[in-house]
């Protein structure tokens, strides 16, 4: 039975979908497709030798009927499967807009954009894009298929407010990812990895795809300063009353005290600490996109890095 389409929701995904497209620039649909690339190469035609050929391309059954020399032209197999791993767990609904600050969303909104980006531009590319969304258990899957009305599809799927109450079972989606993606693909596992330990699982899913985590987190929940690219100390704003939003704990945390912001801070940059070991562990590469900003640029960022590593290889 389908599901009522809320109006509110429609039109965000509709604002994504205008975003997302526009951020798809030549520059990073070039990066998608020289980063990703097919799996192997298919005979296409056969032509008349020109000079630079390579000799060992020379089809020889059709040089001699012929009396000319003529070679095989091959092309990459582009097709490519793109599987998204979204997080909708409650941790996602969080968001900051300080005064005066524009531009910035929730990590659920950002991580509906970082979607919308990387699924058009597998689309321009003719590849395949599908979803799977997770809480503690798997939400709702999308198979892979082609097209732009099918990125509009998974758009609006993206944008589904995170779950209420919900907790992350990260290695829960990663295991069902591996039984129903059969074929190679490019893996995004999309999440703020809140609490979230799932080496086992990624690195028996990086066995089989090309996995990418992808952590997308409010720079004041990351602790993440953006301009010195270290984590950065909590703010002495007094006393907080802190709730986590999938377990409903609270806290009164004392932000006026240095020692209280120090201790933060150093839980801060062992976290991240650990995600990074942890992605090292998996084999798996980890882009963090943040919830301000615009969400090409990491990625092209990503692309390039990609590519310096592969032309040392």
């Amino acid at each position: 039975m389908a599901r009522a389409l809320d109006p509110e929701l429609l039109a965000e995904a509709r604002r994504i979908q205008v975003r997302a497209d526009r951020m798809v620039t030549d520059v990073m649909a070039g990066g998608y497709s020289s980063v990703f690339r097919g799996s192997g190469i298919e005979f296409d035609e056969v032509r008349e030798f020109a000079e630079g050929d390579d000799l060992r391309s020379v089809d020889w059954n059709v040089t001699a009927r012929q009396g000319r020399p003529f070679v095989k032209k091959f092309v990459e197999e582009r097709e490519l499967s793109v599987l998204f791993l979204l997080d909708v767990s409650s941790s996602m609904g969080f968001g900051t807009a300080p005064p005066g600050r524009a531009g910035r969303r929730t990590a659920a909104t950002t991580a509906a954009l970082f979607v919308g980006c990387v699924a058009f531009a597998a689309a321009r590319n003719n590849d395949k894009a599908g979803l799977v969304t997770f809480t503690d258990k798997v939400e709702r899957y999308v198979p892979c298929k082609k097209g732009r009305n099918h990125v509009l599809r998974l758009i609006r799927e993206a944008c589904e407010p995170p779950q209420p109450r919900a907790r992350t079972g990260l290695a829960q989606a990663i295991d069902f990812a591996g039984r129903v993606q059969r074929k190679h693909a490019i893996v995004f596992v999309v999440s703020d990895f809140l609490g979230a330990d799932a080496v086992d699982a990624m690195r028996r899913l990086a066995q089989r795809h090309d996995v990418i985590a992808v952590r997308v987190r409010d720079p004041l929940a990351a602790g993440l300063d953006r301009a010195a690219g270290d984590v950065a100390a909590l703010p002495a704003a007094g006393l907080l009353h802190l709730v986590d939003p999938e377990t409903g704990a609270s806290v009164h945390v004392d932000t006026a005290s240095a020692a209280v912001r120090a201790a933060v801070q150093a839980n801060w940059r062992a976290e991240r600490q650990r995600l990074l070991e942890s992605c090292r562990r998996a084999g798996v590469d980890l882009l963090d996109v943040p919830t301000e900003g615009s969400v090409a640029d990491p990625l092209v960022r990503f692309f390039r890095m990609r590519e310096l590593r592969g032309a040392r290889r």
